[in-house]
């Protein structure tokens, strides 16, 4: 009698067997590997910005906003009351990104902030309010209800990480997420270095201060109709 097979076997690294356990050898696939699921996830994000008419850029601020709208943003999209996070007072506006915060964090220009925000809001995304404190600060709120469209494109992909994560055991999944962790973390330092340098370089300083809110917009998207701009 032969027993069902609790775990499917998972394809290894594409070495030979004389080549198993050169550290090089390892590193390189091992690299391979993560940049096709980086590239896999890039293009799954491609797409669903063509799906909503907006640009690449758009979504990773729109990851932004979720992820600074919280738990009910992000992780559980759709699952929050209707209206939840939608008005103003110091817990929504603490849970709000900043115009400023996702320029630092996508390393793009004001104008070109501005005319991510803009596409996003005409698309029903995101909305802008004034903070009740400094009305000179603008904050970025998170739509609840714009989550359905997120979750009915990236709930098949939730399907098919949960085949995948069929194939592990619960302690090979610790050890997976372990390491993916410590790669986002050290991925986004060396991001942040090299920003860092850039900004304290004064050839990059200059060339930032002499960009115009056109060529902003353009290098946002560049294939954008007449209404690029916002």
């Amino acid at each position: 009698m032969t027993l069902p097979q609790q775990h499917a076997p998972v394809p290894g690294p594409e070495t030979s067997g004389e080549d198993r356990g050169d550290p090089q050898i390892e590193r390189r696939e091992l690299g391979r590997l993560l940049q096709g699921l980086a590239s896999e996830m890039n293009l799954l994000g491609h797409d669903f910005a063509a799906s909503q008419g907006l640009h690449a850029t758009d979504v990773q601020a729109l990851l932004a906003v979720m992820r600074g709208a919280g738990p009910g943003g992000s992780g559980t999209a759709g699952t929050e009351e209707p209206g939840a996070r939608s008005g103003t007072g110091p817990d929504v506006e603490a849970a709000a990104v900043t115009p400023g915060l996702l320029r630092e964090e996508l390393g793009i220009t004001s104008g070109a902030v501005t005319a991510v925000l803009d596409r996003l809001e005409r698309a029903g995304h995101v909305h802008r309010s004034r903070d009740s404190a400094d009305r000179r600060q603008v904050r970025v709120h998170y739509n609840p209800g714009a989550s359905r469209i997120a979750t009915a494109w990236f709930t098949p992909v939730a399907e098919r990480t949960d085949i995948v994560r069929a194939d592990f055991t619960p302690a090979e999944l610790r050890v997976v997420a372990r390491f993916l962790g410590r790669m986002t973390e050290e991925l986004a330092a060396l991001r942040q270095e090299r920003r860092t340098g850039a900004e304290a370089r004064p050839d990059v300083r200059a060339e930032a201060r002499t960009e115009t809110p056109a060529e902003a917009r353009a290098d946002v998207r560049p294939d954008a109709g007449p209404d690029a701009a916002g």
